[in-house]
């Protein structure tokens, strides 16, 4: 296969991929636009002074609005491990496509690191154990690694 067939709908470890990928793009957006709901909620939670002003989303304001919220605190930390991990999955993984991988090999590991994420999300937004967490994490890192360390003896050994 080519490298440009590679990058191709009709290829099914790149459509496997783009399906994987955007799942995870909208999973990160999702956090930010569950942060807002929860500070809404709670009418709390804010970060910036400036959110405390009066406004129409915010007719009584109060500086205890900057108070740090679990429960909106709890959706940025899920935020955050996302921003530091799922841009490690996009870029591993689209080079992994090019080293022409197994449909099914490439299947696993896509849909795998999603279900991780997912149940890392899970795990966190219902307070589970740091160990519970700590496992969903680690086998997206796992598998992000591996295909990071695939895609590089790939590339090495021609």
């Amino acid at each position: 296969m080519t490298a440009t067939a590679a990058f191709t709908l009709e290829n099914p470890v790149f459509r496997t991929y783009a399906i994987a990928a955007s799942l995870m793009v909208l999973k990160m957006f999702a956090m930010a636009w569950l942060t807002v709901y929860r500070m809404m909620r709670v009418n709390g939670g804010y970060r910036s002074p400036e959110d405390t002003r009066k406004s129409l989303l915010n007719p009584n304001p109060s500086p205890d609005q900057t108070q740090p919220n679990d429960y909106v605190e709890r959706i940025r930390r899920i935020h955050h491990n996302d921003l530091e991990n799922v841009p490690a999955f996009l870029a591993a993984g689209l080079i992994y496509v090019a080293t022409g991988p197994s449909a099914a090999l490439a299947s696993g590991l896509f849909y795998g690191y999603v279900a991780s994420r997912l149940a890392h999300f899970a795990a966190y937004v219902t307070a589970r154990s740091h160990e519970a967490r700590a496992t969903c994490w680690t086998i997206g890192a796992a598998i992000v690694m591996y295909m990071a360390a695939a895609s590089l003896v790939h590339a090495l050994l021609g």
